[in-house]
């Protein structure tokens, strides 16, 4: 049976807006995001690695990553965050990663990243399916 990307974009609306009511698990509304997580993971060693971490306790330049996803941001302890950083509301799920990584500096500025951003959506996508699997 064929769906109609509109009725795919509605059942994922209405999926998406569930998990937000009902508070499902990190895990549960990780699944929901697209993406190659191997090839987000791929990405990750090029382009991030080098600075972050994804193991808990280790910070690099950057904070670890481990539990990012659904992480309120400048939520590591013993890292030193921007002002900006430390003032930025909500979370980091799919929606404010995939802002975020998009243009760090545009989209919070005063950030320290110094990351210039990841402009292919398809790349990006595939990089926040990878830091959803971070545990």
């Amino acid at each position: 049976m064929h769906v109609r990307p509109m009725e795919h974009a509605l059942k994922r609306a209405i999926f998406l807006a569930a998990i937000a009511a009902f508070g499902l698990s990190a895990a549960a509304q990780a699944q929901s995001v697209k993406g190659d997580a191997a090839a987000g993971q791929a990405l990750f060693k090029m382009q991030c690695a080098m600075c972050h971490a994804v193991v808990a306790g280790k910070n690099g330049l950057g904070p670890n990553l481990a539990r990012v996803f659904n992480r309120k941001p400048a939520a590591v302890t013993g890292f030193n965050y921007s002002p900006a950083m430390k003032a930025m509301p909500g979370k980091w799920d799919a929606a404010a990663l995939e802002k975020y990584l998009s243009a760090p500096s545009v989209a919070l500025p005063g950030t320290k990243m110094v990351y210039a951003g990841q402009k292919d959506a398809k790349k990006r996508g595939d990089l926040i399916a990878y830091l959803a699997t971070l545990k």
